[in-house]
C-alpha cells in the first residue's frame, strides 16, 4: 500500500518483477495442483464428484433414509395428538387469534375430533382409531408432537420440510445425504424419487432438486408402474457385444467433453446418468421387480387391494431399494381423489379416513418388513407432512393449515423407539414443551447418518451454504430423541 509520499508510477524493470513473481507464483500453484500437493480448502473434499461410497464425519447406526412425504398436512389432533379438552370445548368460540390461510374459519369455533384414541403397544403411545396398523407397531415408533414450521402455505411449508427454507431453490435433505455420502450402489442413483404415476403433488419437482450442488445429487423419479426406468433398454434388438461395443463408443465421447469442459455440473451429471443407465440395464430389473416378492409380503403392503395398492408398491419398492444400497428414497402419496391428499378442509372425518385407508397399513408394513430383515436399525424412515392443522373449524367440519404445530414418526436408525416426544397445547394450536424446528429435525437425521450438520458445507457465491443454515435458525441436533447421547459438536 502507498502513502501520501510514495510515488504512484512504477519503472518497466519493477513491473516486469513484480508480474513476474506473480506468473512464478501461479506456475507453482498449477504443478504443486497437478501433482496432488496443494493445500485445499475443506470444501475440496470428494463431496459431489460421484457417488462413490464417501465416509462420513464420525460413526453413526444409520445408513440410508426413507422419507414418506405426506403431502397436505395432516392434522395431529385426529391421528397423533389427543386433545380431550379440544373435544370438551367444541363448538366454543376459541378466544385465542389463530392464523389462517384460507376463509371460513371467522367464528373461530373450535371444533373436537371425530375419532377415539387408544393406548397402543407396550409403550402405551396413544394413536387414533383411524390409524389402527401404525397403533400395531407403536413400539417401533418415535412420534414427535411439537413439531412447528415457518409458512402456513402448502408449497412454502414443502419446500422448507424438503431443504430447510421457504425459498425453491435450494438443495433438498436427499440431495445433502448423497453429495456428502454417495451411494453403495454405483448401478442405482443415490437419490430415488417414488411418486404416484398419475401425477404430481403440490410444488412437483421442487421437492427434489440439487439447487447449487451438483446436479448428480437431484433426486432420480422412478416410475411405478410399467417399466420403472424409460427409454434403459435400446429399441432394436442388437447384440450384447455391439451394445458393450456402443456404450464403449459413448463413454470415450463422454470423457472428451468433460475434458473440454471440467466445471459444467449439469453437464457432468448428464453424462454420469448416461452411464448410470446403461449399468442400470443390467441391475435395475432385478431391483425394481417385484414379481420375486412372496405373496404374503405382497399382501402385507397392500398390493391386493386396490385401495392401497399404489402406495404399497411405493413402499416395496422403497424397501427393495434400500435394500439394494440405494441413499435415500423418498415416497410420494396418492394423487387422487386430490393431489394435496391430507387437506382436509371439507370433513376431517371423511377425509383422514380416506387417505389413511390409502396409506396406513403400506406405511406400517414399510417398518415390519425392514425390521424383519434386520433393516431397521440401519434406516431411518420418516414419515411428515409440511404442518399441521388448526383447532377451529374451517366450513363447520374442515380445518385450515398451522404451521404452529404438527406430529410426526421417526423409526430405526437408532431413533428412540415407543417415544414421545414433546406436547401441544390443551386445544394443539402450538407446540408448547420440547419444540422441534423443521432445522432441527434436519440436523438429527443427518447427525444418525454420521453427518454434523455445520461441517457439511457447499461454497456458493462466496459463504459456505448448509442445511441447517444453524447460524441463522440456531438449528440443534434433539438427543431427546436419540437411542444413543448425540455427539458432542466438533470445532475442527
Amino acid at each position: 500500500m502507498f502513502d501520501s509520499h510514495s510515488r504512484l508510477t512504477l519503472t518497466r524493470r519493477e513491473l516486469l518483477q513484480a508480474s513476474g513473481m506473480g506468473l512464478g507464483t501461479l506456475a507453482l500453484s498449477y504443478l504443486l495442483h497437478q501433482e496432488g500437493l496443494l493445500a485445499s480448502a475443506p470444501q475440496a473434499t470428494s463431496y459431489g464428484a460421484d457417488l462413490r461410497p464417501k465416509p462420513s464425519h464420525f460413526a453413526a447406526p444409520a445408513k440410508a433414509v426413507i422419507m414418506l412425504m405426506q403431502n397436505g398436512g395432516p392434522s395431529q389432533m385426529e391421528l397423533f395428538d389427543p386433545k380431550p379438552e379440544l373435544n370438551r370445548r367444541a363448538g366454543e368460540v376459541y378466544a385465542t387469534k389463530v392464523e389462517m390461510f384460507q376463509t371460513g374459519s371467522e367464528a373461530n369455533k373450535l371444533l373436537g375430533c371425530p375419532f377415539k384414541f387408544h393406548p397402543r403397544g407396550q409403550c402405551g403411545m396413544e394413536l387414533s382409531e383411524v390409524i389402527p396398523h401404525f397403533g400395531s407397531i407403536a413400539d417401533d415408533l418415535c412420534l414427535v408432537r411439537s413439531m412447528y414450521s415457518a409458512h402456513n402455505n402448502h408449497t412454502e411449508a414443502l419446500v422448507m420440510m424438503n431443504t430447510g427454507k421457504i425459498f425453491p431453490g435450494r438443495p433438498a435433505l436427499g440431495s445433502w445425504v448423497s453429495y456428502a455420502l454417495g451411494t453403495e450402489n454405483q448401478n442405482l442413483p443415490a437419490y430415488i424419487v417414488l411418486r404416484d404415476p398419475e401425477g404430481y403433488n403440490t410444488s412437483g419437482t421442487l421437492l427434489w432438486q440439487n439447487g447449487w450442488i451438483p446436479a448428480l445429487c437431484r433426486g432420480t423419479e422412478i416410475s411405478t408402474k410399467g417399466a420403472p426406468v424409460l427409454n434403459l433398454q435400446p429399441a432394436v434388438s442388437i447384440t450384447e457385444r455391439a451394445q458393450r461395443q456402443n456404450l464403449d463408443y459413448l463413454a470415450r465421447l463422454n470423457e472428451e467433453h468433460r475434458r473440454q469442459y471440467p466445471d459444467e455440473s449439469e453437464l457432468d451429471a448428464r453424462i454420469r446418468n448416461y452411464e448410470l443407465a446403461a449399468r442400470m440395464q443390467l441391475a435395475a430389473g432385478s431391483v425394481l421387480d417385484l414379481a420375486s416378492e412372496t405373496q404374503a409380503t405382497k399382501k402385507a403392503y397392500g398390493l391386493d387391494n386396490p385401495e392401497t395398492q399404489g402406495y404399497g408398491t411405493r413402499c416395496l419398492m422403497a424397501r427393495r431399494l434400500v435394500e439394494s444400497g440405494a441413499r435415500f428414497v423418498q415416497v410420494m402419496p396418492p394423487v387422487k381423489p386430490q393431489f394435496q391428499p391430507w387437506d382436509a378442509h371439507t370433513n376431517v372425518k371423511t377425509e383422514n379416513e380416506a387417505i389413511c385407508g390409502k396409506t396406513d397399513l403400506p406405511s406400517t408394513a414399510l417398518i415390519q418388513d425392514l425390521k424383519a430383515r434386520g433393516l431397521l436399525d440401519s434406516t431411518i424412515v420418516l414419515w411428515t407432512g409440511e404442518f399441521g392443522r388448526l383447532p377451529v373449524s374451517q366450513n363447520g367440519s374442515g380445518r385450515d393449515h398451522n404451521r404452529n404445530a404438527f406430529s410426526l414418526i421417526l423409526s430405526g436408525g437408532g431413533f428412540k423407539s415407543g417415544h414421545v416426544h414433546g406436547a401441544t397445547d390443551d386445544v394443539g394450536y402450538k407446540s408448547v414443551e420440547g419444540r422441534v424446528s423443521v432445522n432441527d429435525l434436519h440436523a438429527t437425521i443427518l447427525h444418525q447418518l454420521g453427518l454434523d450438520h455445520d461441517r457439511l458445507t457447499y461454497r456458493h457465491h462466496g459463504r459456505d451454504e448448509t442445511l441447517t443454515d444453524s447460524v441463522v435458525t440456531g438449528a440443534r441436533v434433539v438427543s431427546e430423541l436419540l437411542e444413543t447421547p448425540a455427539r458432542a459438536v466438533s470445532t475442527s
